[in-house]
C-alpha cells in the first residue's frame, strides 16, 4: 500500500513537472517568434524605404554589393551579404533599368 502511494506522488509529481516544463517551452517557442517578428519588421522598415529611390542613394549608404547579377527578367540584383553572431544575412534589391530599387527581401538578418 505505501509503495503504491508512493508511485502514485511519484507520478503525480512528474505529471506536474512535464505540465511545467510544457508550458516553459511552448512561452519561450513563442517570444522567440514574437523577437524574430520583430527584428523582421525592423528591418523592412530600414531597408524597404530604398524602394521607389535610385539605386545611387542606397549605394552612398550600404556601400557596394557582395554580388550583382541580372535577372531573367533583365533588372540588377544586388546582394548584400554579412554576419552577425555567425549567422549569414543576406539582403536583396532589385533595381529596374532606370535604376529605381524595385524591390527587397531579407534573409536569416538578425
Amino acid at each position: 500500500m505505501i509503495v503504491a502511494f508512493k508511485n502514485n506522488t511519484l507520478s503525480k509529481k512528474f505529471i506536474a513537472l512535464f505540465i511545467t516544463l510544457t508550458i516553459i517551452f511552448l512561452t519561450g517557442c513563442q517570444t522567440i517568434k514574437k523577437k524574430s517578428d520583430e527584428v523582421a519588421e525592423k528591418e523592412n522598415e530600414k531597408f524597404g524605404q530604398f524602394v521607389g529611390k535610385e539605386v545611387n542613394e542606397m549605394r552612398l549608404e550600404l556601400g557596394s554589393p557582395s554580388e550583382d547579377f541580372v535577372n531573367e527578367l533583365g533588372n540588377e540584383m544586388l546582394i548584400y551579404k554579412t554576419k552577425k553572431y555567425g549567422i549569414p544575412c543576406e539582403r536583396k534589391f532589385e533595381v529596374n533599368a532606370s535604376g529605381v530599387i524595385i524591390g527587397f527581401s531579407s534573409s536569416g538578418c538578425i
